[in-house]
Order: C-alpha cells, then structure tokens, then sequence
C-alpha cells in the first residue's frame, strides 16, 4: 500500500476573499472548481503536489476540538512568503526568524507563521 500527502480543506468565512488570498495574494494555482449557487468549493495547487481545498460555510471561530495545528509551506524565501501573505490580508503569528530544531541530527531552518483570512495557521519554513 502507497501513501502520500494529497490534500487538507479549510471552510471560508468569505469565499471569494480567501480564494484571492491564496490565488493571487501567494501565487497558487486554481486545479478545480465545483461550486454551486448553494456552495461554493475548489481545489487549488499549492506546490510539490499538495493541494488546499476550499469551501464555503466557514466562520473564523477556532474550535477545541480542531486537531490541525498549521498547514506548512515548503518555500525558497520565508521573509517573501510573509510579506506576500500579509499584503494579502494575513496577519503576523511570528516574524521570519532562524532557528535549529533540534533532533538526533540537528534541522538549520528559517521560518515564519501567519494566520490566513479565516483564522486558519501557515507556516512558511525552509531548511537551511
């Protein structure tokens, strides 16, 4: 059996503002839409394969028992993710900053976290 990561969904508070966001605000590509006048929902590509799927419906509460902690982002340049993503309407979590995780082997990494326009958690992180 082969696993491997396809996609995670998020529910828009306002549709139209988050597709925005992560279309145009961070560059990402538009695989599929199947809204309705009732609903809208779409799958977008946010590189290496991954995909975010979007629907409408959501509000900007977090809940308890939500279990995803962050979404991460694979990126060449952290500080540009930031600042891209709070041109686009993300607020500030933590600045880019460099920092070592540490393991069994030491993890050089640069990073930064924004909270998207439904509330949701990115983080934009590159290892050294």
């Amino acid at each position: 059996m082969k696993f491997g990561f396809h996609h995670a969904a998020i529910k828009a508070a306002d549709f139209q503002k988050t597709l925005d966001f992560y279309l145009n605000g961070l560059g990402f590509k538009m695989v599929r839409d199947w809204s309705t006048p009732e609903k809208s929902a779409c799958m977008i590509d946010i590189g290496d394969g991954g995909m975010l799927e979007i629907f409408s419906g959501g509000t900007t509460e977090a809940h308890e028992e939500e279990k995803w902690l962050h979404l991460a982002f694979s990126v060449d340049d952290p500080d540009a993710a930031y600042e891209a993503a709070i041109a686009a309407g993300a607020t500030s979590h933590i600045a880019p900053k460099d920092m070592v995780i540490q393991a069994e082997t030491p993890l050089p990494v640069r990073l930064a976290f924004v909270r998207g326009l439904n509330g949701e958690l990115l983080e934009f992180f590159h290892e050294k």
